[in-house]
Protein backbone atom coordinates (compact mmCIF):
# COMPACT_ATOMS: atom_id res chain seq x y z
CA UNK A 1 0.00 0.00 0.00
CA UNK A 2 1.35 3.57 -0.85
CA UNK A 3 0.84 5.27 2.36
CA UNK A 4 2.30 8.27 1.60
CA UNK A 5 3.51 10.62 -1.02
CA UNK A 6 5.89 13.75 -0.87
CA UNK A 7 6.78 15.51 -4.16
CA UNK A 8 6.00 19.06 -6.48
CA UNK A 9 2.30 19.52 -7.58
CA UNK A 10 2.20 20.16 -10.89
CA UNK A 11 -1.53 20.91 -11.17
CA UNK A 12 -4.74 20.69 -9.50
CA UNK A 13 -8.67 20.62 -10.53
CA UNK A 14 -11.20 20.78 -7.94
CA UNK A 15 -11.04 16.78 -6.97
CA UNK A 16 -7.73 16.01 -7.12
CA UNK A 17 -4.18 17.08 -7.30
CA UNK A 18 -1.41 16.08 -10.13
CA UNK A 19 1.63 15.51 -8.06
CA UNK A 20 5.08 15.08 -9.54
CA UNK A 21 6.98 11.90 -8.03
CA UNK A 22 10.93 10.46 -9.10
CA UNK A 23 9.76 11.22 -13.01
CA UNK A 24 5.92 10.18 -12.77
CA UNK A 25 2.97 12.41 -12.02
CA UNK A 26 0.48 10.90 -9.91
CA UNK A 27 -3.28 11.64 -10.29
CA UNK A 28 -4.04 12.40 -6.19
CA UNK A 29 -8.00 12.75 -5.17
CA UNK A 30 -8.29 14.71 -2.01
CA UNK A 31 -10.94 16.73 -0.14
CA UNK A 32 -11.35 20.86 -0.95
CA UNK A 33 -9.93 21.87 2.15
CA UNK A 34 -6.27 19.69 0.78
CA UNK A 35 -6.71 21.28 -2.46
CA UNK A 36 -7.17 24.88 -1.36
CA UNK A 37 -3.85 24.60 0.92
CA UNK A 38 -1.50 23.56 -1.73
CA UNK A 39 0.33 25.55 -4.23
CA UNK A 40 0.85 24.71 -7.59
CA UNK A 41 5.11 24.37 -8.22
CA UNK A 42 5.48 23.67 -4.48
CA UNK A 43 6.32 20.88 -2.47
CA UNK A 44 3.30 18.88 -1.04
CA UNK A 45 3.28 15.75 1.25
CA UNK A 46 0.20 13.86 1.81
CA UNK A 47 -0.81 10.53 3.67
CA UNK A 48 -2.19 8.34 1.02
CA UNK A 49 -4.78 5.58 0.41
CA UNK A 50 -4.93 3.58 -2.24
CA UNK A 51 -8.30 2.32 -3.32
CA UNK A 52 -7.65 -1.24 -5.40
CA UNK A 53 -10.92 -2.69 -6.96
CA UNK A 54 -11.46 -5.29 -10.51
CA UNK A 55 -11.87 -1.63 -12.42
CA UNK A 56 -10.56 0.88 -10.61
CA UNK A 57 -6.62 2.15 -9.14
CA UNK A 58 -6.85 5.20 -7.13
CA UNK A 59 -4.92 6.81 -4.74
CA UNK A 60 -6.75 9.33 -2.23
CA UNK A 61 -4.46 11.84 -0.32
CA UNK A 62 -4.88 13.67 3.27
CA UNK A 63 -3.03 16.19 5.70
CA UNK A 64 -2.87 14.10 8.47
CA UNK A 65 -2.66 9.95 8.88
CA UNK A 66 -6.28 10.57 11.38
CA UNK A 67 -8.22 12.24 8.50
CA UNK A 68 -6.62 9.17 6.03
CA UNK A 69 -7.91 6.65 8.58
CA UNK A 70 -11.45 8.69 8.93
CA UNK A 71 -12.08 7.99 5.18
CA UNK A 72 -11.19 4.19 5.57
CA UNK A 73 -13.98 4.06 8.06
CA UNK A 74 -16.18 5.64 5.79
CA UNK A 75 -15.65 3.39 2.85
CA UNK A 76 -17.03 0.48 5.26
CA UNK A 77 -19.99 2.03 5.80
CA UNK A 78 -22.96 0.33 3.81
CA UNK A 79 -23.68 2.75 0.72
CA UNK A 80 -20.37 5.16 0.94
CA UNK A 81 -18.53 4.78 -1.68
CA UNK A 82 -15.01 7.20 -2.40
CA UNK A 83 -16.99 10.24 -3.88
CA UNK A 84 -19.47 10.23 -1.20
CA UNK A 85 -16.84 10.00 1.37
CA UNK A 86 -14.85 12.92 0.30
CA UNK A 87 -17.88 14.71 -0.37
CA UNK A 88 -18.34 14.68 3.65
CA UNK A 89 -14.77 15.40 4.04
CA UNK A 90 -14.44 18.19 1.95
CA UNK A 91 -17.87 19.84 3.73
CA UNK A 92 -16.76 19.22 7.10
CA UNK A 93 -13.63 19.40 8.94
CA UNK A 94 -12.92 15.82 10.30
CA UNK A 95 -13.50 16.74 13.95
CA UNK A 96 -16.85 18.78 12.89
CA UNK A 97 -17.88 15.44 11.17
CA UNK A 98 -17.30 13.52 14.69
CA UNK A 99 -19.35 16.07 16.31
CA UNK A 100 -21.93 15.67 13.83
CA UNK A 101 -22.11 11.68 14.38
CA UNK A 102 -22.02 12.05 17.66
CA UNK A 103 -24.74 14.58 18.32
CA UNK A 104 -26.91 12.69 15.50
CA UNK A 105 -26.83 15.80 13.67
CA UNK A 106 -28.97 14.70 10.01
CA UNK A 107 -28.96 17.96 9.04
CA UNK A 108 -25.58 18.74 8.97
CA UNK A 109 -24.80 15.02 7.45
CA UNK A 110 -26.98 15.72 4.73
CA UNK A 111 -25.67 19.17 4.03
CA UNK A 112 -22.78 16.99 2.23
CA UNK A 113 -23.93 15.99 -1.40
CA UNK A 114 -24.89 12.59 -2.08
CA UNK A 115 -26.16 12.09 1.44
CA UNK A 116 -29.60 11.70 2.04
CA UNK A 117 -31.46 11.31 5.60
CA UNK A 118 -31.09 7.44 5.02
CA UNK A 119 -27.53 7.18 4.89
CA UNK A 120 -27.61 9.96 7.44
CA UNK A 121 -29.09 7.41 9.83
CA UNK A 122 -26.55 5.10 8.05
CA UNK A 123 -23.93 6.92 9.27
CA UNK A 124 -24.74 7.57 12.93
CA UNK A 125 -25.63 4.09 13.65
CA UNK A 126 -22.52 2.80 12.49
CA UNK A 127 -19.57 5.57 13.37
CA UNK A 128 -21.25 6.43 16.38
CA UNK A 129 -20.50 3.72 18.75
CA UNK A 130 -16.70 3.43 16.71
CA UNK A 131 -16.19 6.87 17.44
CA UNK A 132 -17.49 6.78 21.41
CA UNK A 133 -15.47 3.13 21.42
CA UNK A 134 -12.41 4.95 20.34
CA UNK A 135 -12.77 8.10 23.17
CA UNK A 136 -14.21 10.74 21.22
CA UNK A 137 -16.86 11.20 23.36
CA UNK A 138 -15.60 10.12 26.50
CA UNK A 139 -17.86 7.56 26.63
CA UNK A 140 -16.59 3.52 26.13
CA UNK A 141 -19.15 1.70 24.02
CA UNK A 142 -18.87 -1.78 23.56
CA UNK A 143 -19.47 -2.10 19.30
CA UNK A 144 -20.96 -4.96 17.72
CA UNK A 145 -19.20 -7.38 15.52
CA UNK A 146 -19.74 -6.47 11.51
CA UNK A 147 -22.91 -9.22 11.52
CA UNK A 148 -24.55 -7.38 14.30
CA UNK A 149 -23.85 -4.16 12.42
CA UNK A 150 -25.50 -5.32 9.51
CA UNK A 151 -28.26 -6.54 10.93
CA UNK A 152 -28.54 -2.97 13.14
CA UNK A 153 -28.42 -1.20 9.54
CA UNK A 154 -31.12 -3.30 8.14
CA UNK A 155 -33.39 -2.64 11.42
CA UNK A 156 -32.70 1.12 10.96
CA UNK A 157 -33.51 1.23 7.53
CA UNK A 158 -37.03 -0.63 7.99
CA UNK A 159 -37.87 1.97 10.67
CA UNK A 160 -36.95 5.17 8.34
CA UNK A 161 -39.01 2.79 5.84
CA UNK A 162 -42.24 3.09 8.32
CA UNK A 163 -41.49 6.96 8.61
CA UNK A 164 -39.58 7.11 11.46
CA UNK A 165 -36.64 10.09 11.26
CA UNK A 166 -33.02 8.92 11.01
CA UNK A 167 -32.35 9.88 14.32
CA UNK A 168 -35.32 8.62 16.07
CA UNK A 169 -34.64 4.99 13.76
CA UNK A 170 -31.19 5.27 15.28
CA UNK A 171 -32.21 6.13 18.99
CA UNK A 172 -34.11 2.83 19.05
CA UNK A 173 -31.50 0.53 17.64
CA UNK A 174 -28.96 1.47 20.15
CA UNK A 175 -31.55 0.18 22.87
CA UNK A 176 -30.99 -3.50 21.39
CA UNK A 177 -29.16 -5.84 22.88
CA UNK A 178 -25.26 -6.23 21.49
CA UNK A 179 -25.13 -9.84 20.27
CA UNK A 180 -29.02 -8.66 18.00
CA UNK A 181 -30.14 -11.87 18.50
CA UNK A 182 -33.92 -13.10 17.41
CA UNK A 183 -35.41 -12.96 13.92
CA UNK A 184 -35.37 -9.21 12.07
CA UNK A 185 -39.02 -9.11 12.67
CA UNK A 186 -38.77 -9.56 16.55
CA UNK A 187 -35.55 -6.76 16.36
CA UNK A 188 -37.89 -4.72 14.63
CA UNK A 189 -40.77 -4.88 17.05
CA UNK A 190 -38.30 -4.71 19.70
CA UNK A 191 -36.97 -1.13 18.42
CA UNK A 192 -40.90 -0.20 17.99
CA UNK A 193 -41.47 -0.90 21.72
CA UNK A 194 -38.84 1.53 22.66
CA UNK A 195 -39.81 4.19 20.54
CA UNK A 196 -43.59 3.90 21.33
CA UNK A 197 -41.93 4.25 25.37
CA UNK A 198 -40.36 7.55 24.63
Amino acid sequence: MIAGVRGTLEAKTLDSAFVSVGGVTLRIFAPLSVLSAQRVGEEVALQTYLLVREDVLALYGFTTAGDRDLFEQLLLVGGVGPRIALGLLSSMSAQTFREAILAEDVVRLTAAPGVGKKLAGRLVLELRPRFEKAGFAGIPVAAGGPAASNVRAQVLEALTGLGYTPSESAAAVRTLPEDASGSMEDLIFQALRALAKE
